[in-house]
């Protein structure tokens, strides 16, 4: 007999004032091996599964806590917001997107651009937040990349792009797609002032942000696992009549076929940045500060 039904004849069932639910935000199921943990021994793992090493979506709060020295930066050009100049409608108003967007994640855009220290050496990041309307790439993300390479060229710094993008945003129509051109053209200025530009691809990097600013880094690197295309698989499976290789897309593939320099997982990440702006700024590399130290 069920544990339920021992309940039900004793007479000892919960009501439902009784019942102590948990409260949201305690519990996180990882997508890949449906294991619980906990939000605070996800978080203390960088945000990758500690059974099967999934890796998570992470936006870029998380990211510059994880990089930057004491989890200590400077947020830039958060002044500049997106507008509706084409008075798009689609199943909702995009103005109204916007706000709810904004109102939703906390975040003026889908791109935040922060400065700090990686093991004491500056470095200017651009991130992408794939919670604002799917990281998409609008005029606001080419404006921000932008001004972020004219800081990092004033600067001296070496200037890095964490991708996390569905695309361009067709909300912007040609406006976002002017911005492919825009950030190829501002990187063109930071390689002839002679500083690095280090492209960080995280899953999932596809659309127009594969086809411009991702895939132009002095060095590419990707987290594992993650999916960095142009079209997606099952355009291109449809199109070409062909079953796709295995892994097809994920950042293992275009490593092997050479369109990668490096994977990294997350928890490393912070000592592979510092060794190659170390590497290309002629720095010694600093160790990192322990907290028995501190």
């Amino acid at each position: 007999m069920s544990t339920w039904f021992r309940r039900v004849r004793k007479n000892i069932l919960t009501s439902t004032q009784e019942k102590k639910e948990a409260p949201d935000g305690i519990w996180h199921k990882c997508p890949e091996c449906k294991t619980t943990h906990t939000k605070k021994e996800l978080e203390d793992h960088f945000y990758v599964c500690p059974k099967c090493n999934y890796h998570n979506r992470i936006n870029s709060a998380e990211y510059f806590d994880i990089i930057f020295d004491e989890g200590a930066y400077e947020v830039h050009f958060e002044n500049i917001v997106p507008k509706d100049k084409l008075g798009f409608v689609d199943m909702k108003p995009y103005d109204k997107r916007l706000v709810e967007a904004q109102a939703s994640t906390g975040l003026k855009d889908a791109m935040t651009v922060g400065v700090g220290k990686v093991n004491g050496q500056g470095l200017v990041i651009a991130c992408m937040n794939f919670n604002f309307i799917g990281g998409s790439m609008g005029s606001v993300v080419g404006e921000k990349i932008a001004r972020g390479i004219d800081y990092a060229i004033q600067h001296k710094l070496p200037f890095m792009i964490i991708s996390k993008s569905g695309g361009a945003r067709m909300m912007e129509s040609a406006f976002s797609l002017m911005q492919m051109a825009k950030t190829s053209a501002k990187l063109t200025q930071l390689a002839k002032a002679g500083l690095p530009y280090i492209s960080f691809m995280t899953d999932p990097t596809t659309g127009g942000v594969t086809a411009s600013y991702a895939m132009l880094g002095d060095i590419n690197i990707a987290e594992p696992k993650a999916l960095i295309g142009f079209a997606g698989p099952r355009v291109i499976k449809e199109t070409i009549k062909k079953d796709l290789p295995a892994g097809f897309q994920r950042s293992e593939f275009l490593l092997d076929h050479g369109f990668l320099d490096f994977i990294v997982e997350r928890q490393n990440l912070k000592q592979k940045l510092s060794g190659v702006i170390s590497w290309f700024m002629n720095n010694p590399v600093q160790e990192p500060v322990s907290a028995a130290a501190e």
